[in-house]
């Protein structure tokens, strides 16, 4: 030979081959997820801050409202004093707030009883096993 390139003997292939385009394509669904998780860590990150920074101030809301209902009380309990003698005004005081707080007990013991857990999420759960087998009797 003369040391000519033949024409028609392609050169290399500049194309990835299926192999090396399901490698790259792997390596950018990793990297989209890594980012991804990335982005929801940062996210919560910034919402369990602005909800602890919320529920700290609900809590200071909590404990002023605490002591207006106590100064409130004890300005009810002194008033009563003036008609009844303070003995008696802070026993009235005393039965109003047992009153108020059977009744809240009440409410808050009505309310639990009402709670009916996690049906749905229940019997998404015992569907499992019937749709690994592959049933279709799953509705």
């Amino acid at each position: 030979m003369n040391g000519t390139v033949d024409p028609v003997t392609p050169g290399p292939d500049p194309r990835p081959s299926v192999g090396e385009a399901l490698s790259d394509v792997t390596q950018d669904i990793s990297t989209l997820m890594r980012q991804e998780v990335e982005l929801a860590k940062a996210e919560i990150r910034q919402s369990a801050t602005k909800a602890g920074k919320g529920a700290g101030m609900l809590g200071g809301a909590g404990i002023s409202g605490y002591m207006v209902i106590l100064f409130v009380s004890v300005a009810a309990w002194w008033g009563l004093g003036d008609t009844t003698g303070h003995g008696w005004s802070a026993l009235i005081m005393a039965a109003a707030w047992l009153i108020v707080a059977a009744a809240l007990a009440l409410a808050g013991r009505n309310e639990i009883k009402s709670v009916s857990g996690l049906p749905r999420t229940a019997d998404s759960v015992k569907k499992i096993p019937d749709a690994v087998k592959g049933n279709e009797e799953m509705a």
